[in-house]
């Protein structure tokens, strides 16, 4: 029996096989309000056979998007244009998360789309980005450091986008606290210089993102809640494995389920050796050494890869994303390419079954 095609079970909430689509930014939002793009984007991964479709990185304030561009849940529009794609993916069998996210310093960038690189002008619609520390990524525009009024307001954000969220039928939550995004840069000495109780110690630059995941869990009771962590920096005097695997038994002390374990973001002199699986060592540590329960996500495209994952004991399920973009079939043709025999077909593909 496959392992990659047995069901998986979140706080009552079951996914029918454990590979999983990553939240993948499309910036193609207007007004943070997601497209009918956006419906078909995340409803064909369903039919294919996901098991879980996560939406990608959602901001929940304005100032916390990536680029103008980017979906949102800071107001009742953006969450009552999420409610049908959601009806969708339900519809097709899997199961609907998002990720909740703040950009912190790497907010009010060009889309790539754009033709442009770099921090949008605010005469051009950006806006002043926030950070832990008034530390820049390399070549954006330099961030103002939050002040306590600010970091509970981002905590009140995220909260309110995990109720939308769960308002517009979402199962499955993610925090993003990876990618150099707001949370991770508080986690990191490289991007936290504070010297308040939001600084300094681990303890101490761990404190806004387990807050965030504390209100999450608070505002949305019956989600599965993940976190999405950076594992490494990739960088000398950064966060690691162990300062990840540490945090990860924290947050799981406040309610969260699951860890989607990915790498770096952090800072631009990040050095990275890639390869088919190359994060797996990192979600393998967490795993071991927290005791919690994981996914293994980067180049990882390949089924009888995803399966000798899981079979060796390095993670509890898979996430992909550009297989599932080359291939929104992915689920489908993994399963017979391992002789999974799965019931949901969808009846009007059947004739192409493997």
């Amino acid at each position: 029996m496959s392992l990659l095609f047995s069901p998986l079970t979140l706080r009552g909430i079951t996914m029918r096989n454990r590979l999983w689509v990553s939240p993948m930014c499309q910036y193609s939002a207007v007004d943070g309000i997601p497209q009918e793009w956006h419906h078909t984007h995340l409803a064909q991964f369903a039919s294919g056979g996901a098991g879980l479709v996560v939406a990608e990185a959602t901001a929940v304030s304005p100032e916390g998007r990536i680029s103008p561009d980017d979906t949102g849940l800071w107001n009742d529009r953006q969450r009552d244009a999420w409610a049908p794609i959601v009806a969708a993916i339900r519809s097709r069998g899997a199961v609907a998360g998002i990720q909740l996210a703040h950009a912190g310093r790497k907010a009010s960038t060009w889309s790539p789309f754009s033709g442009h690189r770099g921090s949008v002008a605010v005469a051009d619609g950006g806006w002043q980005t926030a950070a832990p520390s008034a530390i820049a990524f390399e070549g954006f525009e330099t961030p103002a450091a939050l002040d306590t009024a600010g970091i509970d307001a981002v905590v009140s954000d995220f909260a309110a986008a995990a109720r939308r969220a769960m308002e517009a039928g979402f199962e499955v939550l993610e925090v993003h606290a990876a990618h150099g995004y707001l949370l991770h840069q508080f986690l990191s000495p490289l991007s936290n210089r504070r010297d308040d109780e939001y600084g300094g110690s681990l303890e101490g630059r761990a404190r806004l993102p387990l807050r965030v995941i504390a209100a999450v869990r608070d505002a949305a009771p019956a989600a599965a809640l993940i976190v999405r962590f950076s594992a490494t920096d990739w960088a000398d005097g950064g966060w690691d494995a162990d300062d990840t695997a540490t945090v990860a038994g924290w947050a799981r002390d406040l309610g969260a389920d699951f860890f989607d374990i990915s790498s770096g973001g952090l800072v631009a002199h990040q050095q990275i050796t890639t390869g088919p699986g190359y994060q797996v060592p990192l979600a393998a540590h967490v795993r071991r050494v927290a005791g919690v329960p994981v996914n293994a996500v980067g180049m990882i495209d390949d089924a009888a890869h995803a399966e000798r994952i899981l079979a060796g004991g390095d993670a509890d399920a898979v996430m992909a994303g550009r297989e599932w973009l080359r291939d929104p079939h992915y689920g489908l043709r993994a399963a017979g390419e391992l002789g999974a025999d799965i019931d949901y077909w969808p009846k009007q593909y059947v004739r192409a079954r493997l």
